[in-house]
């Protein structure tokens, strides 16, 4: 489907990619990582053509179309969202166009019997061809994928620039995935979703069809979507099967084995440069001498993996509160008309720390508002504790950063006796490097300004803190900071996100927030995720004892009558029974056969031979496909099985 080869990339001076490859087939789900600034943006803009390389080809085959979904991506639109977002899906609005066109030109032949034959045989052509597109489809398609997205249904009709930035960006995204093109580049699109939509998302990009190159923070939307990882490292693409935990567990094995190689490598180097050096001025080794040489000339270096420098912060505590940290009491809450809390109470105490989760909507924003004291209630109470000093971060509270200030001097005034050094490295954490910690306050970003007061909170932190996404503008590394600061903490925390990795290595509990109702929950993310599962499980029917017509007791002739319909069952059912036994066995044989390419491409030696690794990867790929087909199919005969059994017990 697109295949790059031997491509060169500078910007700003500086070699982003040198010689790098990469081909994307049909169905592959390619999750593209690296250190901010590497490259990861550049390289989807090139692809999508908004970008061109010095050097290299980036080749699509044939008519494949692209789609791309930048960071930022709001565009001006004043249609209605539902006809925003169905404009362009596959062409059907234009196909759709032309069949209304023709349906007037019909109309108009009448009484000329050729040219209206005509006009209906072309005409027939064209709904034909929308009907195999699913054109008459596009409008339920379309509610089903905004409705996954976050939209009610009384927003289809809204225009598209009444939304804020975000929902817009969900537009956007809505409007890529109903278009279907051949490849999906993704910059980021978690970014403004929270975490029912994201679920919804990874669901949906897991099943699609085409092939997807995106780029994610999010580790747990990695490993549920994507199927390679491509790593840019030292201006190569290099790939790796699975997702981003089984790619961090190859590439550790592959630095393992390139360190030992490199190792090796240079000990043989000294030991060739020692005899050079010893007989180079003897004519009896001459001959000796000079083939060492050119050995040496020769050799091809091992290449090490390249790792940034770990980054470790040691934040400041702060000091202790009292046992209980706040209190609501009987808290009602409505925006106009719309009601969102009515009598809440709710407590936390000292050193939780609380993830609220919930649909978009349900109320979580407006509870960490009012927790804060940025958001006035219309009855009740709010109730902090004992030495109790809050803390709020959110992305449109920023006003406290002061304009003229560099990122440097934001931090010196909470921290006067740190040294620049310490603030430095810190500031690196949050993706201020080398004279980004001098740009003025004025100048930044809105996502450098939200990285910026988040450093600046952490490093004098309140003992009762309220953060609101605060990982949106993070790359992977950055969140780890993030990550094992609040993990570290001794105060109370509670905290808004998206990110399931975080809630799991943060949060004591999880309150779910719905319908205006408050629901804790222990534990982490995937604790909570395992207890939903179970009350959205039905009840399972072979769990109830079955119960003979009329009681108990069964007569030999209704014993009989049952063997001969069970025999009759097996006999119908036979040739179905044996097809999905013979999927399992080739599904099972596929497995291994999975499972010994994804080694052989884990391994590093495979890196040295081009046309191997092309041939492995391929047939990993093609494996992979089986996989899926014949899962498919053994989902269709289990569920034909399952019919058919249903089938013959409902006419007992």
């Amino acid at each position: 489907m697109l295949q790059i080869r031997a491509l060169r990339k500078y910007l700003g001076g500086r070699q982003l990619f040198d010689g790098a490859e990469l081909r994307i087939l049909s169905g592959d789900r390619l999750g593209l990582v690296g250190p901010n600034g590497i490259g990861k943006t550049t390289l989807l803009r090139m692809i999508a053509g908004e970008d061109f390389p010095d050097a290299g080809q980036v080749q699509l085959e044939g008519k494949r179309t692209v789609g791309y979904l930048p960071q930022e991506a709001v565009r001006p639109s004043s249609r209605p969202l539902l006809e925003e977002v169905t404009a362009h899906a596959g062409g059907l609005k234009a196909l759709e166009a032309k069949m209304r066109a023709m349906e007037e030109d019909i109309h108009g032949a009448a009484g000329d019997e050729a040219l209206t034959a005509r006009l209906t045989e072309e005409y027939g052509r064209l709904q034909h061809h929308f009907e195999a597109l699913r054109g008459y489809d596009l409008e339920f398609e379309a509610g089903r994928v905004l409705t996954g997205l976050g939209f009610k249904a009384g927003d289809f009709g809204k225009s598209v620039d009444t939304f804020s930035g975000g929902w817009r960006m969900r537009a956007e995204l809505a409007r890529l995935l109903l278009a279907a093109p051949d490849l999906l580049l993704l910059d980021e699109p978690t970014n403004h979703l929270d975490l029912a939509s994201l679920e919804w998302l990874e669901e949906f990009l897991f099943s699609y069809d085409g092939g997807i190159l995106l780029i994610s923070h999010d580790r747990p939307f990695l490993n549920r979507v994507t199927n390679e990882t491509v790593e840019i490292d030292g201006g190569k693409l290099v790939a790796y099967a699975g997702g981003y935990d089984r790619y961090l567990a190859a590439r550790e094995q592959r630095k393992t084995i390139a360190e030992a190689a490199a190792r090796n490598q240079a000990a043989k180097v000294a030991q060739i440069e020692r005899f050079v050096e010893r007989f180079r001025a003897k004519n009896t080794k001459a001959t000796q001498v000079q083939s060492r040489i050119k050995m040496l000339e020769k050799m091809e270096r091992v290449e090490v993996v390249s790792d940034a420098a770990p980054i470790s912060f040691s934040f400041p505590q702060p000091e202790r509160s009292g046992e209980e940290v706040m209190r609501l009491r009987g808290v009602d809450k409505s925006y106009g008309p719309t009601v969102v809390y009515t009598g809440v109470d709710f407590v936390v105490h000292r050193a939780e720390k609380v993830a609220f989760v919930g649909p978009n909507g349900a109320g979580k924003s407006t509870l960490l508002k009012i927790l804060a004291g940025v958001l006035p209630i219309d009855a009740g109470s709010r109730e902090p504790g004992y030495k109790v000093e809050v803390g709020y971060y959110a992305q449109h509270q920023l006003e406290l950063l002061q304009p003229a200030n560099t990122a440097l001097q934001e931090l010196f005034i909470v921290a006067p006796t740190e040294s620049e050094t310490r603030l430095r490295t810190l500031l690196g954490c949050f993706l201020f490097r080398g004279d980004d910690v001098h740009k003025k306050v004025q100048v930044l970003s809105g996502g450098e300004k939200a990285r910026l007061a988040l450093a600046k909170m952490l490093l004098k932190p309140a003992n009762f803190l309220l953060l609101d996404e605060p990982t949106n503008h993070l790359d992977i590394p950055s969140r780890d900071v993030l990550e094992d600061a609040l993990a570290q903490y001794t105060g109370t925390l509670c905290f808004i996100t998206h990110d399931r990795h975080l809630i799991d290595a943060v949060a004591t509990k999880v309150l779910e927030v719905d319908a205006g109702q408050l629901t804790y929950h222990l534990g982490g993310y995937s604790e909570f995720e395992r207890i939903r599962a179970q009350r959205r499980a039905p009840a399972d029917p072979s769990a109830q004892p079955a119960e003979a017509e009329g009681g108990g007791y069964r007569t030999r002739d209704q014993r009989r009558k049952d063997a001969e319909e069970r025999a009759e069952r097996r006999r119908r059912t036979a040739p179905l029974r044996s097809a999905i036994e013979k999927i399992e066995a080739d599904m099972e044989e596929l497995t291994l056969r999975e499972k010994e390419l994804s080694d052989r491409i884990a391994d590093p030696t495979l890196y040295s031979d081009a046309a191997a690794i092309a041939e492995v990867t391929r047939d990993y790929q093609r494996t992979r496909k089986r996989i899926e087909e014949l899962t498919y199919e053994w989902e269709v005969k289990s569920l034909e099985m399952e019919a058919m059994d249903g089938g013959s017990r409902s006419e007992e």
